[in-house]
């Protein structure tokens, strides 16, 4: 799962040297002809990888696209990525780690280490404290995600109190 803009370039970076390779192994006539089992299986590999790459850059892209007032339906493969539900909802409402972390009572190092481990080393209540800030619930069969007014405003307060010290900062 693509976390940040910085994995974001790296996963395009790399989904174009998949598509790459396979333009020149396309173009090994030689290769293809002398094993031609070999050439289909490495050209069949960076497909997939590729593919998969491309997958999780559009869904990524869709996070970040998505209007942060508005609820959003998440999707999870199975239930051990049900992790990537917080930080899918953390993207797609545009909360950076630093207001999350004020939000659910947290220091910024410690949700940046939940996510970098995918919320492994985090305890059922830490867990719980950041699904509660995301508004991430079940409904209907459904993991939905709306931050209610509480942490609309506390979040609105954040940033308030972040632009006003970036200004003293600059006015200093």
């Amino acid at each position: 799962m693509i976390k940040d803009d910085k994995q974001l370039a790296y996963s395009k970076e790399w989904a174009e040297k998949f598509a790459e390779a396979n333009r020149k192994l396309r173009a090994n006539e030689e290769k293809r002809l002398k094993d031609p089992d070999g050439w289909q299986l490495i050209q069949d590999s960076n497909d997939a990888l590729r593919q998969k790459l491309v997958d999780e850059i559009v869904e990524y892209e869709m996070l970040a696209a998505h209007n942060p007032n508005e609820p959003i339906t998440l999707q999870v493969e199975c239930m051990n990525k049900i992790s990537d539900l917080l930080i899918k909802a953390r993207i797609a409402f545009k909360i950076t780690p630093k207001e999350l972390a004020a939000l659910c009572g947290h220091t910024e190092e410690q949700i940046k280490l939940f996510e970098d481990k995918d919320y492994q080393n985090a305890t059922f209540l830490d867990f719980l404290a950041v699904s509660d800030a995301l508004g991430v619930e079940i409904i209907d069969g459904k993991f939905i995600a709306k931050m209610d007014e509480f942490y609309l405003k506390r979040l609105e307060g954040i940033r308030q109190a972040a632009s006003i010290n970036a200004e003293l900062q600059v006015a200093s």
